[in-house]
């Protein structure tokens, strides 16, 4: 009964003694096997890599492709006014209805001019009667200016006769009086002269006056468009303020997108560009304003697109999809296994040099699609690895089985 203990003690105590006293002997063996074990790879190694670790490429060449902007957007009417009375009156010209055509120029509403003709036909005779006390005012100028001259005269006469003995300072005085009075008659007639002509500036004011307030009762069209909204009925009481009809002009029609500001520096004035709306109607025109300011909130730039509409088809706030034409680049496509990572962390991808060593080439990703990457910063035709890349290193030697493309 007791056998089996004393057996599993004694196993124990011998493995103890083993692990514990013969250690080192163990260990210099097993390092000894392991040695041996690198050697014999090393040396296979040696044999399998002399003319190269195998990798798969793809010999690549660069193509052109389109680098458009992209954006969304919408149509807005080139011009929109509204317009509205500057007076009030009764409309008494008959309504335009909504979505005519209307001409530059062209009357829209016309208020009842009830008194204002009086007005004018008041403002104008005042201003003819001002005119006419004109000539009144300068001949009595220019009598006020002989009387002075005679009096000045005069004055010396009677100041040489004086010297003489022949005149009494009596009469010096008196002719020094009438010069006096003389100048006070000019200033007087020249006062008279001055009020008529400011007469005549308030009553060329009260015409004008009147002539504006005449010209508010026709509100016209400022320019050829179409009517957004009917005019104003007739009969109706317009007040400062109040509506007569909107305008727009669709032809030229602007396309308005916003530009992220990581693509502005892409868009040029001029460019062409091209418009998708959602009925599936495309249009074509040419970029005519880039925002120089960032809108606060979404840091994207207004740009706008000139497009031709004579045919009126174009709707103000249509939803579009734009693409505005930017330089094309040269760049290769390739498949997306193909990128690399260098120990910097650099995207990239690793060549074949004609030496058929590996090259680590850093890129840029310009677009990602179904059949591959596009990316730039390759030299015009490339050895690219696409299978393998990862097991070298720059200055490795490889043996590249070269692959078509699409295969």
């Amino acid at each position: 009964m007791r056998f089996f203990p004393i057996l599993v003690a004694v196993l124990v105590s011998a493995l103890i003694y083993v692990f514990i006293f013969q250690r080192d002997a163990l260990t210099t063996q097993d390092e000894q096997a392991a040695q041996d074990t690198a050697d014999a790879g090393t040396a296979s190694g040696d044999d399998s890599n002399a003319d190269g670790i195998g990798v798969v490429a793809i010999r690549s060449v660069a193509r052109t492709i389109d680098s458009a902007v992209v954006l969304r957007g919408q149509t807005e009417a080139d011009r929109q006014v509204v317009l509205r009375a500057e007076t009030s009156g009764q409309v008494i010209s008959d309504p335009l209805r909504k979505g005519a055509f209307v001409e530059k120029g062209q009357l829209l509403c016309r208020l009842d001019p009830a008194a204002r003709e009086a007005t004018l036909a008041e403002a104008r005779a005042r201003l003819q009667e001002a005119r006419s006390r004109i000539p009144e005012a300068q001949a009595r100028l220019d009598e006020a200016i002989a009387r002075l001259e005679e009096a000045r005269i005069n004055d010396n006469a009677a100041a040489r006769l004086s010297e003489g003995g022949f005149a009494s300072e009596t009469r010096v005085a008196a002719t020094k009086a009438a010069v006096s009075a003389a100048m006070a008659g000019v200033e007087t007639a020249r006062s008279g002269l001055e009020s008529t002509q400011s007469g005549i500036q308030s009553a060329e004011a009260a015409v004008a006056a009147a002539d504006t307030e005449i010209a508010r009762l026709s509100i016209k069209a400022p320019f050829a468009g179409l009517l957004e909204s009917d005019t104003a009925e007739l009969g109706s009481l317009l007040q400062p303020g109040d509506l007569c009809a909107t305008v727009l002009q669709l032809d030229p029609v602007i396309l308005v997108g916003f530009v992220p500001e990581t693509e502005v520096n892409r868009v040029d004035l001029g460019a062409p560009a091209n418009g998708r709306l959602a009925t599936g109607d495309k249009i074509q025109g040419e970029v005519t304003f880039l925002s120089r300011a960032a809108d606060p909130e979404t840091r994207t730039f207004r740009v706008e697109i000139e497009v031709p509409n004579p045919d009126l088809i174009l709707r103000d706030g249509q939803t579009a999809e734009i693409v505005i034409a930017a330089d094309g680049t040269s760049a290769h496509l390739l498949p997306q296994s193909a990128l690399t990572l260098n120990d910097h962390g650099d995207l990239g991808v690793r060549l074949v040099t004609e030496e058929l060593t590996a090259k680590f080439t850093p890129v840029t990703l310009l677009r990602d699609t179904i059949n591959g990457v596009w990316l730039a910063g390759l030299p015009e035709r490339a050895d690219v690895i696409i299978i393998g890349q990862e097991f070298v290193s720059d200055g490795v030697r490889v043996a590249p089985a070269y692959q078509e493309i699409g295969q």
